[in-house]
Formats: structure tokens, sequence, C-alpha cells
């Protein structure tokens, strides 16, 4: 965003338009600052904190206000802490703008609808359980109106087609917003009793440690995918012709698993899996890996080995899963002639199955050292010919599908033969590659 687009200048501008009439009509009363006051100071505090634990946002504070508050006094809560907080990179101003306007706009459409259900009075009231239908409307408000926001954000400044610009942003954020939403609750229930505002305070201890167990994770994950990143970079540079392959082959296996409908968690799996199946290369010598010439069967055999180098490798990092099995069967092949182990039909993992049909297709459209690049036409033609002999056809039809809908560009790995010498070919046409 160094250089924003006019057209996202213009759509920030009436997004912040908009949060500026929401904002029209401040309390009338000293009184009635205290509220607002209190919680935006609450919420510049919390997002502070967790932003730099964790890189979050903060929701509780924020729906706690639209279910305290009338609907312009709710919309002051979250412009302090985005006005506090720093823009990090250029331009400053829009950034701040946005900040402030989005969350603006979602607190007074939340405030708004949580109101006109009755839900400020099932608060005062302790009105429970019909409480819980306001604030469930009101949190769908706030979801639906920062997915509307983000979206056309992400349109207008040409990040995503038109078409994607809002597929799966609600189903991503709802559940999270929800327990937000919950907690947000219990403040205000709290904060009408009699024991007054400071008691919602305790409603934060939980979330408090539900933030550090999230950070512990969060730098977990972090450290697990600075490991993977040097992993494949380490790759790339000792067999520097396949350099890039790893990712296009993670994000080949991404496109055939959501094509079969399987869960996001098994999806990243997968894609662990299709970035590391080649990481045992480390393992075997450079001088096989840059070799010009055809490979002896004793040569093959040593590079051969490089699934389970690569399955030793990473035994230790347990967050893998089926990412290590993956990695140790990605070369066997339906008919039992693959290696290391000949393994045949059925007895073949399918995460193995699904990252050998990427591998193969990467491995096609990519040019080599010792092989040019094929059409993608051409690639999927052989997949389709090898299907049930080398390939599992239900993984191939769903790479077909997958392409068909989300289309592939082809890369080049590495520098043209030079001299207009013809690439010495090493591999079967049908992607068993090194």
């Amino acid at each position: 965003m160094d250089a924003v687009p006019a057209r996202a200048r213009g759509y920030v501008a009436a997004v912040a338009l908009l949060g500026a009439l929401c904002l029209s009509r401040p309390p009338d009363t000293p009184g009635a600052w205290a509220a607002p006051v209190l919680l935006a100071a609450l919420y510049a505090a919390c997002e502070h904190a967790v932003h730099r634990r964790i890189g979050g946002t903060f929701y509780p504070v924020l729906l706690a206000g639209a279910f305290l508050l009338p609907a312009s006094a709710a919309a002051l809560v979250p412009v302090p802490a985005a006005l506090l907080r720093p823009a990090g990179r250029r331009p400053a101003l829009p950034r701040h703008v946005w900040r402030a306007a989005r969350p603006a706009l979602a607190v007074w459409s939340a405030a708004r609808v949580h109101e006109a259900l009755g839900g400020r009075d099932a608060v005062a009231g302790s009105d429970f359980p019909y409480a819980l239908l306001p604030a469930g409307a009101a949190v769908l408000a706030f979801c639906l109106v920062l997915t509307a926001l983000d979206g056309g954000l992400c349109s207008a400044a040409g990040l995503v087609p038109p078409c994607r610009t809002w597929r799966g942003l609600l189903a991503r954020s709802l559940a999270p917003v929800a327990v937000h939403g919950l907690a947000g609750l219990m403040m205000a229930v709290l904060w009408r009793s009699p024991y007054g505002p400071v008691s919602a305070l305790l409603v934060l201890l939980p979330m408090c440690v539900s933030w550090w167990v999230f950070a512990q994770y969060h730098r977990e994950r972090a450290a697990h995918q600075a490991t993977i990143r040097a992993l494949v970079q380490a790759v790339d540079i000792k067999d520097g012709y396949t350099r890039g392959h790893s990712e296009r082959v993670g994000q080949a296996s991404v496109l055939i698993a959501r094509e079969l409908g399987l869960d996001d968690d098994r999806v990243e799996v997968l894609r662990f899996a299709g970035i590391l199946h080649d990481v045992g290369k480390l393992g075997v010598p450079t001088r096989l890996l840059r070799k010009d010439g055809p490979l002896t069967p004793e040569e093959r055999r040593i590079i051969e080995l490089h699934p389970e180098y690569g399955h030793e490798m990473v035994r230790g990092i347990s967050f893998l899963g089926e990412a290590r099995t993956a990695i140790l069967h990605h070369h066997e092949r339906l008919d039992g002639t693959g290696y290391p182990y000949g393994l045949a039909g059925d007895r073949i993992p399918e995460c193995a199955r699904i990252v050998a049909v990427a591998d193969a297709f990467d491995a096609m459209t990519s040019t080599r050292c010792y092989s040019r690049a094929r059409p993608v036409e051409a690639a999927v033609a052989e997949l389709e010919r090898c299907a049930g002999a080398h390939f599992d056809p239900r993984m191939v039809r769903a790479l077909v599908r997958a392409l068909r809908r989300e289309g592939w560009r082809p890369a080049v790995t590495a520098d043209e033969p030079a001299h207009g010498t013809a690439p010495a070919e090493r591999a079967p046409r049908t992607g068993a590659h090194r």
C-alpha cells in the first residue's frame, strides 16, 4: 500500500465519510461521555497489548460498547485506538482513516441492530436467554459490515478479482467474532449489574489467558514456518535447477485437496507436504543433482533415497502430521513400481497420492536442464494417460477440474541450455524426476 491506487483512496474516503456520519450525534450530556471514554481507553490498551503480542484485533470491548451504548456513542470507541496505533508503512493518513472508519461503521451497525431488537433493555434487566438473540444479530451485523468493507477495499485496490473478493470472508470471521461477542455480552451485563464497570473487567481475565495461549501457539507456528522456509531455501540452493518447484507443488497440492473437499487443517498439512516433499535432497550429493549427463543405475538408486532422507529430517516436527507420510511415499506408483517401498493401490497414503500428481504436473510444466517445459494441456494429457498405472485417477481428475477453474502459470525454474545445446533427457515422460 506504499502507492495506494486512486480507486482505493476514493473507497477509503467514502468509508471515512460514512464513518463521520455515524459519529455525527455524539453524547449530548457530560455524564453520557463517561462510558464511551472508559471503553475507548480500555479498547486502546487492549489493542496495543494484543497487536504487540500476536498482531490480532480485540473485539469484546467494541461489542460491549455496541450492547451498552447508543449507536453514535458506540462508534466513538474504536477511534482513539486507530489514531494512536502506528501506521507502519506509508502513506500514514489513509491507513489511520481506514483503521478508524472501518470498526466505527461495524460497531455502529451492530449497536443499531441490537437496539432495534430490544437488546439494551435485555442487557439492563439481565433477561436471559432472550438477551442472546439481539446480541447474536448484532454480532452478525458486525461481521457482515467488516466483510463488506474488507472485500470492497481488496477489490478497489485490485488485490483480488471481483468474482473472488468476498469468497470465504464471512465464514472465516464469524466464529471468532461470535466468541468475542459472547465475552462482550458478559461484559455488558456485568457493567449494568449492581457491581458496576469494575466487575466487567473480570471478563477480560480468561480472555487474557486465551491470548497468552494463542500467542504461544503463534510463536511456535512462526518458528515452524521459519524452519520450513529454511529447509526449502536450502534445497533450492543445492538444486538450483528446480528453484521454486517446492512452493508450486505445495500450491498444486492445495488445489487438489480443496477440489476433493478436504477440511482446512488437512489442506494446510498437504501444503506443507508439497513444499517439503523434496527436502531429502539435502542428503543427496550435489554432483548428482547437477549432473549434466544421464544418470547411472547406481546414481539413480542414490537419488531414490531422498524420500527416506526427507522423512527422517522432518520426523521430529510434530505439527506436520501426515505430511511426513507424503514426503516418504510421494514417488510410489499405483501399480507398485515406485519407490522407496513399492507400495501399490490404496496402500499408498492418500496424501502421498495427492503430492505425487502435483509433483509430476509441475515437473512437466517447468523447464529444467534436462527437460523442456510442456504446455499445461500436454502435461494434463500425460497425467490422464498414466492415471491408474502411476497416478490415482481421482487425484488426476481433481487437478484437472481445479485447473479448468483456477488456471495455472507454469514457471521456468532453470536457465535454458547454453549455445543451443539440446537438454539431456534423464527422466521418463511421466514426470519421474529427481
